[in-house]
């Protein structure tokens, strides 16, 4: 993943990419999807609270876009980590510094970023970094992060804005420990304390 939020911008003074690198990690450390990405104004963010509202999505419409709501009514708010909250605000700062609350964070033109942009842009983005990684492989592994520091099937179903903790199940079932994994987990630690000096006395010999 480091290497996907290292290539987005190009160093070039002139570059269809620039700004990019917000958008890659939104997806990446927000799981937002590709239209609700896009479809992110200055004013759903809110940076002394570092909470963001996905309420809308840009779909692609003939030759145009359209803005609609959010996949399955998954109008949520989402915590963006400090590292994704400074990320957004340097973008605001060197790519949309004035304007009213509703511009967009990224633009083509005088619209919003959508469908064959993104396109272009990702796959610049994963070739320039040697992956072939999918655009949608984002939301996954931001959703595998969650999981293994220890967030639970509604925390996770919240921050995805899936339709049900089903689909959240459905995807990601086989991330979550098991009630084995648990159990040997929990007795672990129980050995450890119980035997712990006398552990490390024989590892010692």
């Amino acid at each position: 993943m480091a290497k996907l939020l290292a290539h987005p911008d190009q160093d070039k003074p002139v570059s269809t990419r620039k700004g990019f690198r917000a958008y890659v990690a939104l997806c990446a450390l927000a799981g937002l999807r590709k239209g609700e990405a896009a479809g992110v104004q200055v004013g759903d963010i809110d940076f002394l609270r570092r909470s963001l509202r996905v309420q809308r999505q840009i779909q692609r419409d003939r030759s145009s876009f359209k803005v609609v709501p959010p996949k399955y009514g998954s109008e949520r708010t989402v915590y963006p980590p400090d590292e994704l909250v400074l990320i957004l605000s340097q973008h605001i700062k060197e790519h949309t510094p004035e304007g009213e609350p509703d511009r967009w964070m990224f633009t083509v033109g005088d619209g919003p970023l959508y469908d064959n942009a993104i396109t272009w842009r990702w796959r610049a983005t994963r070739d320039a970094a040697g992956l072939s990684t999918r655009l949608h492989d984002l939301r996954h592994f931001f959703a595998s992060g969650l999981i293994a520091s220890g967030c639970d099937v509604v925390a996770v179903q919240t921050a995805m804005g899936h339709a049900s903790a089903t689909t959240t199940l459905n995807t990601y079932s086989h991330l979550w420990p098991t009630a084995e994994d648990r159990t040997r987990g929990a007795a672990s630690v129980l050995a450890k304390a119980v035997l712990g000096d006398s552990l490390r006395t024989e590892q010692a010999n």
